[in-house]
């Protein structure tokens, strides 16, 4: 293992290319803790210390933990790359509903560099929307709960002028920020966008685990980094699963050549969904809190009934009524985003055109529902295995008081893994075509 990490720096083109993926990390977290023009930094610092035990609640929590924690600093990467994140899903999903974008999915690399343009403006269009809820919220007081809406005042000045010139910045960021993750990909190890989720992830892990630490010392943070270091070896274990449905290819004589004969399989992973059911399972789960923000009593009135309930059940994630319609969201959104991304009559109507088979199994239609038949069971397994990880932060907010950005779980700890193994297998595959020899045995 040690002599591959020599033999990687040992590798000029690959040292240099890991060299220039560090250093355009680096740029963007110090980004992350520049503030943007007009915000009071030390009433925003002052402000997340006092609320460092609870954290921000609901959508905020998701984009705060995809920013490594720039949000509630009001950078100029506040945003991070949830608007990219954001805009690739939309994509994905108009291309069930307008046949435009199906079409350029099916065209090869030139639809493909179609649909990543038009995820780029979409990505600036919402990283202007997101700015401008994001500077509303923070000029309410509102940003940090709404206990503390008197002193967490961090804006300087709530001019339109000013206003305007701190959504231009945190706009222009996430541009910045999406320029970054090309350039990884182009000219650094590869998978530029996901890198740089996965840092700032993992710079949330020490603080997340030292407020474990400060409210219920050092054994149950130990206690806690064991069960960690389990759950990761069971989400390495599950994602790297896959139900192999074997194909063969029948041979064909054109001419005096044979071609086909061949044999390979479909993979089928555990997980096909990844962490796009968690991420919407939360979206939706934000939306009562913001109904009982727009509903809340006037000065001498009694709340109404159904927003008492909802802040007793659907706000705050430590309740059993808000676990439990999570677990079940997250497994219908499993379910939801797997038929989108994975149509088997059209896998079926690609096999039979090319001659492939399954053995025992006609081509067409008897092919295509048994891939939906074989695809039912592995995502039943895989969802009730994503609603299980989703729920990981929730019962560490309620037993263990950590933050809800807690790492071993949830969507954190699932791109995490993801992206380790992706990276490394990236590398690993640079290298065995200079040395024939990888980081994998």
């Amino acid at each position: 293992m040690f002599s591959a990490i020599g033999r990687i720096f040992r590798t000029p083109d690959l040292r240099r290319k890991i060299v220039f993926t560090l250093a355009i990390v680096s740029l963007f977290r110090l980004g992350s803790f520049i503030p943007a023009p007009f915000v009071d930094f030390n009433n925003v610092q002052a402000c997340l210390v006092a609320n460092q035990a609870t954290g921000p609640s609901g959508l905020y929590d998701m984009i705060n933990l995809f920013s490594g924690g720039a949000l509630l600093q009001l950078s100029i990467f506040a945003l991070g790359i949830m608007p990219y994140i954001t805009a690739s899903i939309i994509t994905q999903l108009l291309r069930v509903v307008i046949p435009h974008f199906e079409a350029l999915h099916k065209e090869g690399q030139a639809g493909q560099a179609k649909l990543t343009q038009y995820t780029r403006y979409l990505t600036i269009a919402l990283a202007v929307l997101q700015s401008t809820t994001l500077i509303t919220v923070a000029r309410s007081g509102q940003l940090f709960g709404a206990s503390a809406n008197q002193a967490c005042q961090n804006l300087v000045s709530q001019e339109w002028w000013a206003i305007l010139i701190m959504i231009i910045t945190m706009t222009a960021g996430t541009g910045l920020i999406m320029w970054f993750g090309e350039l990884i990909t182009e000219r650094g190890v590869g998978n530029g966008m996901s890198l740089l989720i996965f840092t700032s992830i993992s710079a949330t892990f020490p603080g997340a685990m030292w407020v474990i630490k400060e409210s219920r010392g050092w054994e149950v943070f130990f206690l806690v980094l064991g069960v960690g270091l389990v759950v990761i070896a069971a989400v390495v274990f599950v994602e790297q699963s896959q139900r192999r449905i074997p194909v063969q290819y029948a041979k064909r004589v054109v001419g005096r050549r044979t071609y086909g004969g061949s044999s390979t399989y479909i993979p089928i992973k555990v997980n096909m969904a990844g962490v796009i059911p968690v991420i919407f399972a939360s979206a939706i789960l934000y939306l009562p809190m913001l109904l009982t923000q727009f509903n809340q009593p006037q000065i001498g009135e009694d709340p109404k009934g159904w927003v008492v309930w909802v802040q007793n059940n659907l706000v705050t994630g430590d309740q059993p009524f808000y676990m439990l319609v999570f677990f079940l969201l997250t497994i219908g959104f499993t379910f939801f985003y797997v038929q989108i991304t994975f149509n088997p009559e059209e896998v079926a109507d690609n096999m039979k055109q090319y001659g492939g088979f399954v053995p025992g199994i006609r081509a067409g239609r008897p092919t295509a529902e048994y891939l939906n038949y074989v695809l039912t069971r592995i995502t039943s397994a895989g969802s009730l295995y994503l609603g299980l990880i989703a729920l990981i932060p929730l019962i560490a907010l309620s037993f263990f008081g950590a933050n809800a950005n807690f790492p071993f779980g949830g969507a954190s700890i699932l791109i995490i893994v993801g992206v380790g193994l992706e990276t490394v297998k990236q590398i690993d595959a640079q290298l065995q075509q200079r040395h024939y020899e990888g980081l994998l045995k």
